[in-house]
């Protein structure tokens, strides 16, 4: 599935099955709290706490795919097309960053 698909069908789930969109604010508010749940996950499964019993039964690809799909409806609801952001995003990194990483003795 391409980020355009993605797009169109979260569009197409949130008309038919979600009624609407929630409002832009309110989205942000939920990207936030899955971005949390997913620094939960990531916390105990790659750092240094431990698992409580209602951290069990996460998925971390699922709490990634909750992420996207909250970014995905705040992206279709203020008319970003992300397929066109990324691409941009992507090329702004390389500009900027061409020697920058290279160079880095930290990461060497």
């Amino acid at each position: 599935m391409t980020i355009q698909e993605a797009q169109q069908e979260v569009d197409n789930w949130i008309k038919t099955i979600g009624v609407r969109y929630f409002s832009e604010l309110t989205n942000m508010a939920i990207l936030t709290e899955e971005v949390g749940e997913l620094a939960r996950i990531m916390a105990r499964t790659y750092g240094d706490q431990s698992f409580k019993k209602s951290d069990l039964d996460k998925n971390l690809g699922d709490e990634m795919a909750d992420v996207l799909w909250v970014l995905i409806c705040l992206a279709n609801q203020t008319g970003i097309d992300l397929t066109e952001a990324f691409r941009k995003n992507i090329e702004k990194k390389t500009n900027r960053d061409k020697n920058r990483h290279i160079n880095n003795e930290k990461l060497k």
